[in-house]
């Protein structure tokens, strides 16, 4: 599942944009699920044979619908993250429209880790996550990723391809102290 090639960024000068990405292909089949209820929901009003009365068959109509459309639009945000660090922030965009997204600060970040295995098991799922004992994360599929340590005490999780990669441009622009202590 991936979209990155290593080494790609492994020379990067300090003032470029550093981008990964992580794709996780089988959110493709969730979604056709999410479209089979909508399609179903189509098809049950269209063709209604239900003798029962109008109120399940309105119940039935948006249920499947609603599960379609909750389904297929829950999935799509989540098949890739696209990680992008420049100069200043670091940002996290999932899905296709971008949202949800997540931008940091570097001025915020107390240091970086490289992870080598990250699953949706460890974090309750797919998705856009929070735990209170482990902090934040997005996870798309299972594999390596990068581990933020904020300054107030919070950690952000991400998966994406050349996580390595990303660890070592992120610690290249940190900034050594806690913002607002005094330089030594």
């Amino acid at each position: 599942m991936r979209d990155h090639r290593h080494g790609e960024n492994a020379a990067h000068p300090p003032s470029a944009v550093w981008t990964g990405r992580a794709t996780n292909r089988v959110q493709w089949l969730l979604a056709l699920v999410g479209a089979a209820c909508m399609g179903l929901g189509i098809e049950l009003a269209v063709d209604s044979a239900w003798t029962s009365g109008v109120a399940p068959l309105v119940m039935a109509v948006v249920g499947c619908i609603a599960a379609g459309l909750l389904v297929l639009f829950g999935t799509l945000a989540f098949v890739h993250v696209a990680l992008r660090v420049d100069e200043e922030h670091l940002e996290v965009r999932c899905g296709h429209i971008g949202v949800p997204r997540r931008r940091i600060p570097l001025s915020q970040v107390a240091g970086a880790t490289y992870i080598s295995h990250v699953t949706p098991r460890h974090w309750g799922g797919w998705g856009y996550r929070w735990r209170p004992e482990k902090g934040t994360a997005v996870v798309v599929r299972r594999g390596e990723g990068v581990e933020l340590e904020l300054w107030d005490g919070h950690t952000f999780t991400v998966t994406v391809d050349d996580a390595e990669a990303a660890v070592r441009v992120i610690e290249a622009r940190l900034r050594p102290t806690k913002p607002g202590a005094p330089a030594h």
